[in-house]
């Protein structure tokens, strides 16, 4: 398998900002690889909040992880900013797949980028729930 090229911050149109933490740092001085993992959860359902779509506490529907997958290709550490490009790369009938890219400061290229999809199910019976029409719509926005 071939190594991925870096996202350039232009293919994104929907940024979220995120603030890496003293905590994240390991002891090589640089942010552990499984941080960037919790930035996307961070980045992406942040965005699902603002949006109105996902209600955690008590919503009818939630988002299960299925697959995730990332590439890193520049270190990051705190102080730094990131600025996270969130991309929808698929919508199925129940099923998402957003792509995402860390940028670092104010970096053009990403320092690290993935893939993170997530079913939405019935928070009860955990079975997989069609998005509905406002979901498609705000995913659509966001289409790659």
């Amino acid at each position: 398998m071939s190594r991925p090229t870096p996202f350039a911050k232009d293919q994104f149109s929907l940024f979220r900002p995120l603030q890496t933490r003293w905590a994240d740092n390991d002891v090589y001085g640089h942010m552990n690889n499984v941080v960037h993992y919790g930035l996307f959860d961070t980045a992406i359902n942040g965005w699902l909040l603002e949006r109105g779509l996902l209600d955690y506490k008590g919503g009818e529907t939630i988002g299960l992880v299925v697959e995730t997958g990332c590439h890193y290709f520049a270190e990051m550490a705190f102080p730094d900013r990131v600025n996270a490009g969130i991309g929808v790369e698929r919508i199925g009938s129940s099923s998402v797949t957003y792509r995402i890219a860390l940028f670092r400061n104010d970096e053009t290229s990403a320092s690290a980028q993935g893939r993170f999809v997530h079913v939405y199910v019935d928070r009860t019976t955990r079975r997989p729930r069609p998005l509905d029409a406002d979901w498609r719509t705000a995913l659509e926005e966001a289409l790659l």
